[in-house]
């Protein structure tokens, strides 16, 4: 099996790696099926516990691997990840004023469309965050195919398992999310799976592309991380605090990131 897999095109050896890393996005997902009714205050926790997911990844997931891969491409670190960052916030910050405008033309805004747009924009984070992560994946298994200095297939094959890891809290802190908001646990987890979907076409596009997608890796990274941010500050632990016990709100969300930043540490 081993032997199998080494033989194959470094572009397919990444298809199927990411193909595990979308795998365990649906297994965290798939954490919505285990209840069937939720009270409020486990909903608001879970929406904190998220929040603190993303955070960690922002950093130790996307924004921390920005600047040493520009370090290592000989850009300037600081400038790359700042202008990523405040690129991918921005993007979310323009799109929210558009909606906000757009409703607010069509009459006031309901708490369902408040709720449809906190869904959206937790898709989208989670989706643009897993766009660099594939193209990490791909642009690792494509470095193979051209011998490329500090590459091995161990080392592709151990991105492609952390990175997998990292995704069960990432496909919860999608799919718990949005059982929160009231759609169907069948809905939830088709939406937070679909997050992980982008992870494979992704990898794909890497490794083929990989000596150009290099040097737009770390832009796009710092970018995701920029995204995560305002959608957690924004959304995800303003609404867990609407919660009469909001300490507890804010311990989960220090639990939701300390086991991201174990994940991130120990698999890095």
């Amino acid at each position: 099996m081993n032997q199998f897999f080494m033989n194959l095109h470094p572009v397919f050896q990444a298809f199927l790696a990411t193909l595990f890393t979308w795998g365990i996005t649906a297994l965290g997902a798939g954490v919505v099926f285990f209840f069937k009714k939720v009270n409020k205050s486990v909903l608001d926790a879970m929406l904190g516990f998220a929040g603190g997911v993303m955070i960690a990844a922002s950093f130790w997931s996307l924004l921390e691997p920005s600047i040493t891969m520009a370090e290592h491409l000989k850009m300037i670190p600081w400038l790359v990840a700042l202008v990523g960052f405040l690129s991918g916030g921005g993007l979310l910050f323009v799109s929210d004023k558009i909606y906000d405008l757009v409703k607010h033309k069509k009459g006031f805004q309901t708490s369902e469309q408040a709720s449809l747009k906190r869904s959206f924009l937790l898709v989208f984070s989670i989706t643009m965050h897993n766009i660099p992560e594939g193209l990490a994946i791909g642009v690792a298994f494509g470095s193979l195919g051209y011998h490329l200095a500090g590459t091995s297939l161990a080392s592709s094959l151990a991105l492609a398992l952390g990175i997998g890891l990292q995704n069960f809290p990432e496909g919860s802190a999608v799919s718990l999310p949005l059982r929160r908001e009231g759609m169907s646990r069948g809905k939830a987890f088709f939406f937070g799976q679909l997050s992980g979907i982008v992870e494979p076409i992704s990898a794909i596009i890497g490794a083929i592309l990989v000596i150009h997608v290099q040097r737009l890796l770390p832009f796009l990274l710092a970018f995701a991380a920029g995204a995560m941010i305002y959608v957690v500050v924004e959304e995800l632990i303003p609404e867990s605090q609407t919660n009469k016990k909001k300490d507890v709100m804010a311990f989960f969300t220090l639990i939701g990131f300390s086991l991201m930043m174990i994940l991130d540490v120990a698999l890095s």
